[in-house]
């Protein structure tokens, strides 16, 4: 099917994290799936390209190892595309396809049964009105809405369910269909794709794995379907369910590493530069690129060569570290300035004095130092998806291993780019004593209460990865200071003028070879406008001992009370093995402000809860 000829907009940071490639968005009329990379207009001028090594680095070695990137490619990160607003001309835009192709009629009949609809395909609606209406028996004519229903694969792949041969398993049958609904409560078992001859299909029956036989590699978001087919079972899915689609995004704060005006300008145009290997080459980059020629104006060839390369080795010694690492340890370096202080700077940030932020009450010695973060920059890549589940986190980092559990779809027929949104925000940062951390972890009932935690993650991994690999236990520290990031969030929402949904985090509970590891959060807000640099989160550092206090009072009394309290995560199987003491009333934000799905989560070990007492952190 081709395009819709009208347009829709969405935001930039949208197409990154929502609706990429092999999503579907619902337009007034229609259902449409996202097209693939080589389906985007990215004409020269309307997109802008972004410069972030590490990332570029990270995401080209891992996609070569999963092989969705031929080795030789020289990966670059680009916005998607832009309005450059030129009179006369039509604006860039991302072409989509139509999906699915079965249609439910808006006018219903009763029967003595329910009230039925009438289910068509494509072909079948009258395409002298745009193909938006169903000339009915009568003569009349009805508006159409997509159905809700597809089928799909572990792999990504979807298509639409051919109802013809669900309903008479395999026999062709010409009577028309309906889609017949029973009572009120909407559930599978009384909602049935009916045939005119009898047969029927109910919703309960079409969940039963394999109903709809193996899997052909349908890809209707790329111009060519699986090369070698698939051979997995389709599986029912509900188009407009949560599950249909899940995002596998890189997301690094960009760390500085400008030496002089010179280094700015390259790192600025590293997309151009970045893969030139001598003097020559940079004269060609001058030579067609007036962007990099205006940057680069007054320096020498063989001097901007130089400082690729010096660049280059510095890129290559940042890639022994994980992004969260190499974050870290500049965030924890206990330098009280960090960055440089100028406008245009990715990273601006100063190490506080205890007084500076409240820190002086002895409950909050645990905290090593506080970092107010003027300016930052966050950097997202979109490079995969995922449908039915997500892809494992990983706390430290690195890239999820999409091999091991779950098969992450490719976003173009041959990857040589990658879209990407850059943010800038402020924020504080958190560092942790770890000796005093390691000291709390050695006492018993907090042992006791990591084990209740390990115990449910074993039985949630057991029936999620069915024996297969699967992620690490992240461990007390990290549930722990998940925890206090939650809390922090919803209290710092009350006191800085930003949204709850605004705010966002990045927690370090990275491994170490003696003691519990480096220990920190980040509670950041980010936006591609001004928003983010508005001063909000900065104006509550002053008061954040007060701020710690009362995030830490409230989480000692849940609505929910004593059922959240109470809750044990031993003998749970679902998401809610992972939590301890953690509901929608105490802990769980928006899962946009969540780096782990809301996941790990424990009050119990923050603070006094009204079933526990001894593993707390916090003496308040």
């Amino acid at each position: 099917m081709k395009a819709t000829s009208k347009r829709a907009e969405l935001r930039l940071s949208q197409i990154i994290t929502t609706f990429g490639p092999g999503a579907m968005v619902d337009l007034p009329t229609r259902s449409v799936i996202v097209g693939g990379l080589e389906r985007w207009d990215m004409r020269d001028g309307t997109w802008k390209a972004i410069s972030e090594p590490r990332a570029s680095q990270l995401l080209q070695e891992r996609l070569v190892q999963t092989g969705r990137l031929k080795p030789g490619i020289t990966l670059g990160l680009r916005t998607p595309p832009l309005d450059p607003q030129q009179i006369g001309r039509e604006p860039p835009g991302i072409d989509v396809t139509i999906f699915p192709c079965w249609f439910v009629t808006d006018y219903a009949e009763q029967t003595p049964t329910g009230r039925r609809r009438r289910l068509v395909p494509w072909n079948q609606l009258d395409a002298a009105g745009g193909r938006r209406r169903y000339s009915l028996d009568d003569g009349s004519k009805s508006a159409v809405s997509p159905i809700r229903f597809v089928a799909a694969c572990e792999r990504g792949h979807i298509q639409d369910i051919d109802w013809n041969w669900a309903v008479h398993g395999g026999v062709k049958c010409g009577n028309p269909l309906w889609l017949e609904e029973q009572g009120t409560t909407g559930e599978p078992r009384n909602t049935r794709i009916v045939c005119g001859c009898g047969q029927s299909l109910s919703l309960e029956q079409a969940q039963i794995p394999g109903r709809f036989g193996k899997c052909t590699g349908k890809q209707p978001w790329l111009h060519s379907d699986a090369v070698d087919g698939c051979g997995r079972e389709l599986r029912f899915l509900t188009r407009t369910a949560t599950n249909t689609y899940f995002a596998q995004v890189l997301t690094v704060i960009s760390l500085p590493s400008a030496e002089d005006a010179l280094t700015r300008r390259v790192q600025e145009h590293w997309a151009s530069l970045g893969n030139a290997t001598s003097a020559a080459e940079v004269a060609m980059a001058r030579k067609f690129n007036s962007a990099v020629s205006a940057a680069i104006e007054g320096h020498s060839d063989e001097a901007v060569f130089l400082r690729i390369e010096r660049l280059r080795k510095a890129i290559i010694q940042d890639l022994d570290k994980k992004p969260k690492f190499a974050e870290f340890e500049l965030f924890a370096s206990g330098t009280r300035l960090i960055g440089e202080n100028r406008p245009d700077a990715e990273l601006h940030a100063e190490t506080l004095q205890r007084n500076e932020w409240g820190g002086t009450a002895a409950w909050l010695e645990q905290i090593q130092s506080v970092v107010a973060v003027h300016r930052l920059r966050e950097v997202s890549c979109l490079y995969g998806f995922t449908r039915f589940d997500a892809a494992p986190t990983s706390i430290d980092g690195d890239i999820e291993e999409v091999y091991i559990a779950v098969d992450g779809a490719p976003i173009a027929t041959e990857l040589s780019w990658l879209p990407a949104v850059e943010q800038f925000g402020e924020g504080f940062f958190l560092h942790f004593d770890s000796f005093k951390i390691g000291a709390w972890l050695s006492r018993q009932p907090v042992i006791e209460r990591d084990e209740a935690l390990h115990t449910g993650f074993r039985a949630w991994a057991a029936k999620k990865f069915e024996g297969k690999k699967h992620p690490p236990y992240p461990g007390a520290p990290y549930i722990m200071l998940h925890s206090l990031s939650h809390a922090l969030m919803s209290e710092v929402a009350l006191e800085c003028g930003y949204p709850a949904t605004a705010l966002k985090e990045r927690i370090y509970a990275l491994p170490d070879s003696a003691g519990p590891g480096r220990l920190g959060i980040l509670i950041y807000t980010a936006t591609a406008g001004a928003q983010g640099t508005l001063g909000g989160l900065l104006s509550v550092i002053p008061r954040l001992g007060d701020i710690i206090h009362r995030a830490l009072d409230k989480m000692t009394i849940c609505s929910s009370d004593p059922i959240c309290a109470d809750h044990q995560p031993e003998g749970q199987s679902d998401d809610r093995a992972l939590h301890g003491a953690a509901c929608h009333s105490c802990l769980l934000v928006a899962e946009t402000s969540c780096e782990h799905r809301n996941l790990f989560l424990d009050r119990a070990l923050l603070s006094e809860t009204v079933s526990q007492s001894a593993c707390r952190l916090f003496d308040i």
